[in-house]
């Protein structure tokens, strides 16, 4: 057997090893499949799956961005989100997923005005709350904004999902994605605070295509997990404070790669953050467009980084310790990681 190959039986193990996703994208969630139920839906001519795997190809970030508008704009109806979040949910149950936390773009709704905000969230709740009866998945929702559309339209996002919570318990949180260069985290000092008082948890997407003083404005903001963290490498001091302050750390190997921030898999720094004893946690981000689930990634990292399968338990419980759960969940899930066996 080839070095650094896992064994069938560690595959499975992972697989049904109790875990969390803790940043994965709505909308990114849509497979293949599930764009030919949105096609079948919404065109005059729906396309075949083939024709629907063939919108997920693309060789460069600019291009990257293309196919995803290209899946995005199949979203025609409130009752789309409802099925995307079903079948996300379903898929992630048979990775061994027992909670997971999705970013939605409210954002991208206002941006563009396609569909009314309420409706679309009232449909993916419906869909949350169907999945989560049959599969026995939680889902709980981070309300995403887009940093480069500027401050006063992030927080237009912020205010709503303020007042989403109050008849949503589901949204439990907001992020801000997009375009680090164009819109550094120190902007949204003031909108954050205000999200924080209005009893929102607080991400923030920090130091994938930038360097680590976008992590370090992320800290500062108040950021209470950091998606990506890749740059984190290139600053000692900054690796010391996220080790002491032990905030959770939503790291994506594979799509680093596929976006070309990180230059191969050997330059990943997860093996690195993770023998410093920084908190770390493993997540998908876009699993179609990277060619990766959460699965997926689980295997890639414990055959390429060569952790032992009780660190692979580690990162679960990581994953677990990691969310925005309720108590009760949270220690419910951590003696469903404790417990499961060799």
């Amino acid at each position: 057997m080839a070095r650094g190959q896992a064994l069938p039986d560690t595959l499975e193990w992972l697989q049904w090893l109790p875990k969390a996703e803790l940043h994965l994208h709505l909308e990114g969630s849509i497979t293949p499949s599930t764009l030919v139920e949105l096609s079948q839906r919404n065109d005059a001519v729906p396309l075949t799956l083939a024709q629907a795997a063939n919108v997920y190809q693309y060789h460069d970030f600019p291009s990257f961005l293309m196919s995803f508008k290209a899946v995005t704009e199949r979203l025609h109806t409130p009752a789309d989100y409802e099925l995307i979040t079903y079948n996300m949910v379903r898929d992630l149950a048979l990775q061994g997923v027992r909670h997971a936390e999705a970013y939605l773009s409210i954002g991208i709704l206002y941006r563009f005005a396609r569909l009314d905000v309420d409706e679309v969230m009232e449909a993916a709740e419906r869909g949350r709350k169907r999945a989560e009866l049959e599969f026995g998945v939680s889902l709980l929702w981070i309300i995403d904004a887009v940093r480069h559309f500027g401050v006063e339209e992030c927080q237009r996002v912020f205010l709503k999902a303020a007042e989403l919570k109050q008849s949503m318990p589901s949204v439990v949180g907001i992020g801000i994605g997009g375009d680090e260069a164009r819109g550094p985290a120190h902007e949204f000092r003031e909108i954050f605070a205000e999200a924080k008082a209005n009893g929102l948890h607080l991400t923030c997407h920090a130091g994938e295509s930038t360097g680590p003083e976008s992590i370090w404005s992320a800290i500062n903001i108040g950021a209470e997990r950091i998606g990506h963290a890749l740059t984190a490498v290139q600053d000692e001091d900054l690796i010391d404070v996220l080790v002491r302050k032990q905030i959770p750390l939503e790291l994506n190997v594979t799509s680093n790669l596929r976006t070309g921030c990180c230059p191969s898999l050997q330059e990943h720094p997860i093996r690195r953050y993770f023998e410093e004893g920084m908190m770390i946690t493993l997540n998908s981000d876009d699993p179609p467009f990277f060619g990766a689930n959460l699965l997926e990634e689980y295997e890639l990292v414990q055959r390429e980084f060569s952790f032992t399968l009780e660190q692979m338990r580690e990162l679960a419980a990581n994953s677990i310790e990691a969310s925005f759960l309720k108590p009760e969940r949270k220690l419910q899930l951590l003696g469903e990681v404790e417990q499961y066996g060799f």
